[in-house]
């Protein structure tokens, strides 16, 4: 079908004195940082939907989007989208892709008819990766944006819908498998309630929790031994989701005994809705042992929406590769760029732009970090702030050996605690120190 973004060639490495929009000025994929080249550190994938389907409607006007292969429809629509997308992770040097089931493939008249959609989709893909080298870093399925989901997909009060949610999962880990991807990702698009007056939250908890059992169970039986993925989010589309945040997510694991089958995939603005930041989310995630793939994206400080923009935020990035770091990379994860071109950038050269600062903006703060990290600022500080538990009573209680009555006798006879200062002003200045660094 031809060349989608005609008079775009491979997005080279030029420098931060480059002046070239098409080049990188930090991203050097085969750099090295700590033993390992930039390339096999931040992992990064495009997200199918906001950039090859995406149209930029919104609530207030009409799509703006003006897309090379939109004149096709069909099959034929989404075979282009399929050769723009590869076309576009080539020219990027990106290694990984992500996509929901219908990203790929349109519906058909039938739950068969669009299986039939995606087996032609997916042997169509599969030669592109061939002939690319790029790979799939997760699958997923949208249960979230036909009018069947309108109450919700494991969660809805529909016992039909929960059936068909079913199978579209059991369709997106066989193609997810078929595509040999590293995970797989439940987003609980509307999994969640409007209100209380109509929701019976124990029942839908249970059908959630048993929705995932299956979809573990079946994993198995096909031999699918990629990572099960939650990504958290606190609203949106619903005014309250089951998966709210990094913590919530992670007890609802516990409670019904799926811990040990899942990580979790953060996402920088669903931490911001929650009201969190980015680096919390990650922190939780990194250590209670579940920090899997990260969905690369920001937010809008004036905006109470999930925006979903490009990441530009080297501050940002620098906490959340600290963590990364900390957490020994993201094995079977990336740096999923989750984010979307503003609805006033709609020529196709503009994917480039944004995925170009995105990924700049995490190479930089991967040096940054790699940087703190090297030199034990911030670890040093914290070990020294907590050495009052390596010794004296400190150790007795970091060991469980003192009770209340020890706790109490040790109180009565020190009478005194003296703290000393956070030094919360001083961090945050070396951490501008290390962020401005020049490279």
């Amino acid at each position: 079908m031809g060349e989608y973004f005609a008079g775009i060639g491979p997005i080279a490495y030029e420098g931060a004195g480059s002046d070239n929009p098409l080049a990188f000025k930090h991203y050097d994929p085969d750099a090295a940082v700590g033993g390992r080249t930039m390339r096999e550190h931040l992992r990064f994938s495009v997200a199918y939907w906001h950039t090859l389907t995406g149209t930029g409607s919104d609530p207030f006007g009409a799509a703006t989007m003006l897309r090379p292969w939109d004149r096709y429809t069909g099959m034929g629509l989404a075979k282009a989208r399929a050769e723009a997308a590869f076309e576009l992770f080539a020219k990027l040097g990106v290694p990984f892709f992500c996509f929901h089931d219908r990203d790929i493939a349109p519906e058909g008249d039938s739950l068969a008819a669009t299986n039939r959609n995606l087996d032609t989709m997916v042997d169509f893909i599969k030669d592109l990766m061939r002939a690319t080298g790029v790979r799939l870093l997760w699958g997923t399925a949208n249960l979230f944006s036909h009018p069947r989901y309108v109450h919700g997909a494991a969660t809805s009060c529909n016992a039909e819908v929960f059936a068909y949610a079913a199978a579209q999962v059991k369709k997106a880990l066989e193609i997810t498998k078929e595509l040999d991807g590293l995970g797989y990702v439940f987003w609980g698009g509307r999994e969640g309630y409007e209100t209380l007056l109509n929701t019976d939250m124990r029942l839908e908890l249970d059908n959630l929790a048993r929705f995932l059992r299956l979809a573990v169970d079946y994993a198995r039986e096909i031999g699918f031994a990629g990572q099960f993925l939650i990504e958290p989010k606190p609203k949106e589309p619903t005014k309250h989701q089951y998966d709210f945040d990094a913590a919530t997510a992670l007890g609802f694991l516990e409670q019904y005994g799926l811990r040990p089958h899942f990580k979790l995939n953060i996402e920088a603005n669903h931490a911001t809705l929650a009201g969190h930041t980015f680096q919390h989310e990650l922190r939780l995630a990194r250590i209670n042992g579940v920090l899997g793939s990260i969905d690369a994206n920001q937010g809008d400080a004036l905006l109470g929406w999930d925006t979903d923009q490009f990441p530009t935020d080297v501050y940002a990035t620098t906490l959340a590769m600290y963590e990364v770091l900390k957490n020994g990379g993201l094995p079977t994860g990336g740096l999923n760029f989750d984010a979307k071109v503003r609805r006033g950038s709609f020529e196709p050269e503009d994917l480039f732009h944004a995925h170009i600062a995105g990924m700049d903006v995490f190479a930089r703060g991967l040096r940054a970090a790699h940087r703190l990290l090297a030199d034990g600022v911030l670890e040093d500080f914290i070990s020294r702030r907590y050495g009052s538990y390596r010794t004296g009573i400190g150790l007795d209680i970091a060991a469980g050996k003192a009770g209340l009555k020890e706790l109490a006798a040790y109180a009565l006879a020190h009478d005194n605690p003296v703290n000393v200062s956070g030094r919360q002003e001083r961090l945050e200045a070396i951490l501008n120190r290390y962020v401005l660094a020049a490279e």
